[in-house]
């Protein structure tokens, strides 16, 4: 089922939704499927399963000469995405990226997904590799978002990249988009950003879903600045505690957003690592509770494939 039949059906009730991590390669899926379970008490109508682009390792032979080496360290998006769907009945959302994959791979993996029945899709552009100071794409692969969008459009349409396919049955992909209320770091300013944004509901988007954010009003204002420019597909709010001190400085600095300064200090005052938890879960309440009286659509939490505080959070809200 479709993300956006689940939010029709739901008739204005807020959905629980949460975002999984493919497991790190030679681990198991068994402790992935214990955060699910735990999770699936909230009823859930959709789990997303992110995507993961090569990095580079440096493997020293003998000789002493270093070799570089690609490496995928959480493979298996499409495999997750099956093996959840077979065990819990319930629909998943796989992230499909640009950096790090070619088109035809990205073909090769819509078209495993169809004949799964998997009928959702996240188009992302991706992030840089770790030592690259700007995204660089696949030498045959999409270098931004919408080219990626347009491709799973044509395949929803029956136009494959290079074959001329005798009877085909077209996909019929829900494409998610990204969207950020404090504004993509590379956008030159907010309003660029939300032309983007906008070129790709129109290219075939069929709903947002943002960016952690931390200031509920961003997000309002956000939604507001969509619906002026014509922007009529459900947004929904991307939500994650914060869990740890340290996360002061690598949130902004890795997600280039803000945090409130109530929200600094309480974390500053905090005496113990539980206490720092128990204000970032906390403070996730109190924005999940107001995002639901404003009507979000899906609260969708980033769990890092981590139960505890996302299960505190839906506890106090589902």
């Amino acid at each position: 089922m479709k993300v956006t039949d689940h939010i029709a059906a739901a008739q204005g009730k807020t959905l629980f939704s949460f975002e999984v991590l493919p497991p790190l390669k030679g681990n198991t899926i068994d402790s992935l499927f214990g955060t699910i379970e735990r999770l699936m008490q909230f009823d859930p109508k959709f789990i997303d399963v992110t995507s993961h682009r090569e990095e580079y390792v440096f493997k020293k032979h003998e000789s002493g000469l270093l070799q570089k080496i690609h490496t995928r360290k959480r493979p298996g998006t499409v495999g997750i995405c099956a093996a959840i769907q077979n065990k819990f009945r319930i629909d998943t959302v796989p992230h499909i990226i640009c950096g790090g994959f070619s088109r035809e791979e990205t073909e090769y993996a819509l078209i495993d997904l169809h004949y799964l029945g998997i009928d959702n899709a996240l188009v992302l552009r991706g992030d840089a590799l770790k030592n690259e100071g700007s995204f660089t794409p696949d030498p045959h692969g999409h270098a931004y978002a919408i080219d990626l969008l347009r491709q799973v459009k044509n395949l929803n349409q029956g136009k494959y990249l290079y074959d001329e396919v005798q009877n085909s049955n077209p996909s019929n992909f829900c494409i998610g988009v990204a969207g950020y209320p404090e504004k993509h770091f590379e956008a030159p300013s907010l309003k660029a950003d939300l032309k983007h944004l906008k070129a790709k509901v129109d290219a075939g988007g069929d709903y947002i879903v943002t960016q952690m954010f931390f200031n509920n009003e961003h997000f309002f204002k956000f939604v507001a600045d969509c619906r002026a420019a014509g922007i009529t597909v459900p947004i929904i709010p991307g939500l994650k505690p914060l869990t740890a001190k340290g996360q002061l400085q690598s949130i902004p600095r890795n997600f280039h957003l803000n945090l409130p300064d109530d929200l600094i200090e309480a974390v500053e005052a905090a005496k113990t690592p539980e206490a720092v938890k128990q204000v970032g879960v906390e403070w996730c309440i109190a924005q999940s509770k107001e995002l639901m009286a404003k009507g979000a659509p899906v609260l969708h939490y980033y769990t890092m494939s981590k139960a505890d505080e996302t299960e505190q959070i839906a506890t106090a809200l589902f």
